[in-house]
């Protein structure tokens, strides 16, 4: 079955709330990159170098099988409202399951990001459930 984990969203300082997180909770980053990392999109405007430094994207393993994960947001997709700066992720075993899981409950919501391959590797999508919850599926084809 699938895992369900913690996605958190901030205004420029996920690193320093990372770093605080690793300091109480302890480990390894298993990995950390910054929207510079990410290769250009076609019709995405260039980024800033403040928004390039941002964080796009941490992970913080938090004990048996959960993960802490985190991103900064930029000023394409605007500032955060705290208290809507979460999204549940779901990490599937296979691409039929996300697929299932990112149809069924997006079903009455609102796609954000329908399923696709990524550059990082993974078949990702994102939305707001009919009841205004977000949420990310992510299937990793590359990992065992």
């Amino acid at each position: 079955m699938a895992a369900i984990n913690p996605y958190l969203v901030f205004n420029g300082n996920c690193e320093e709330a990372f770093l605080f997180y690793k300091s109480v909770f302890g480990g390894e980053f298993p990995y950390i990159g910054k929207f510079k990392d990410m290769p250009p999109a076609e019709g995405n405007p260039a980024l800033s170098e403040a928004d390039g430094n941002k964080i796009m994207h941490v992970s913080l393993p938090i004990g048996d099988g959960s993960v802490l994960m985190g991103s900064d947001s930029n000023s394409a997709s605007g500032e955060v409202t705290f208290g809507q700066n979460i999204s549940i992720s779901i990490n599937t075993k296979s691409k039929e399951e996300a697929d299932k899981l990112f149809n069924g409950l997006s079903a009455g919501g609102t796609v954000t990001m329908p399923m696709s391959q990524t550059f990082w590797g993974a078949y990702f999508g994102m939305f707001a459930d009919k009841f205004g919850i977000s949420w990310m599926v992510n299937f990793d084809e590359n990992e065992k």
